[in-house]
This record gives structure tokens, C-alpha cells and sequence, in this order.
């Protein structure tokens, strides 16, 4: 397909399905700095659990599956997992840490509702 000009039209990059912060991003970093042998990222899924049905996951990966979403960070690569790409489109992860508890937190703006103690969430 050309345009007027004869060209090419320039292929539109899509934005990532999730925005990490600074802070999640500094914690990718670190993960990836303390990887296991074999790891060349970091996965974010949904499965399914908890109270109010889906709950967040991250975990180390070992191979990149081809549907997967991947964002490359200053730090390592980060996947979203192809079936929960959905489920998170917008949302906004960070990592938060105080006295008292350490964690990433993700401001979806597809989750309906909540369990009580924030580990699950529902679309």
C-alpha cells in the first residue's frame, strides 16, 4: 500500500498494554540482576484466583513465547502474557515498598471490583 507521495506510509508503533513506573522498572532491574540461570525476562499473567477471580503474577520466564507482548525496559524484558494482554490494556504498574511490605501495584483501569485484601481482581 502507497500513499500519494508513492511511499510507504511509516508503521505506527502501538503503545505497550502497561506502563511500568520508574520504581517497577528499577525493580525489573533488580530481578534481572538476581535472575536464576536460563531467565531472559520477567512475565506478568492473570490467572485465575482468589476471592474476586483474577489475580496479578510476575515471575521470571525462560523463553519468550511468540504472542506474548514485550516491552523492553532499561533493565531486562518484561512480557505480558498473551492471554491477560486484555485484562490489563492501560494499566499502570509500580513498585511500592515501606516499613512494612514490598510489592507491585497496578492501577488497572479494566478491574470492576476488588477482594478486600487486594490481591484479586475482576474485569
Amino acid at each position: 500500500m502507497t500513499n500519494e507521495t508513492g511511499l510507504r506510509p511509516a508503521i505506527r508503533q502501538r503503545p505497550a498494554a502497561v506502563k511500568l513506573t520508574p520504581s517497577a522498572e528499577a525493580r525489573v532491574a533488580k530481578l534481572m540482576a538476581e535472575a536464576p540461570e536460563g531467565a531472559i525476562g520477567v512475565k506478568l499473567s492473570t490467572p485465575r484466583r482468589g476471592c474476586s477471580g483474577l489475580a496479578y503474577s510476575v515471575d521470571y520466564v525462560t523463553e519468550a513465547s511468540t504472542f506474548d507482548e514485550r516491552i523492553e525496559t532499561p533493565g531486562g524484558l518484561f512480557f505480558i502474557d498473551r492471554a491477560s494482554v486484555l485484562y490489563l490494556i492501560g494499566s499502570v504498574m509500580d513498585w511500592q515498598e515501606d516499613d512494612f511490605t514490598a510489592g507491585f501495584t497496578f492501577a488497572n483501569p479494566n478491574a470492576k471490583g476488588s477482594c478486600g485484601c487486594g490481591e484479586s481482581f475482576t474485569v
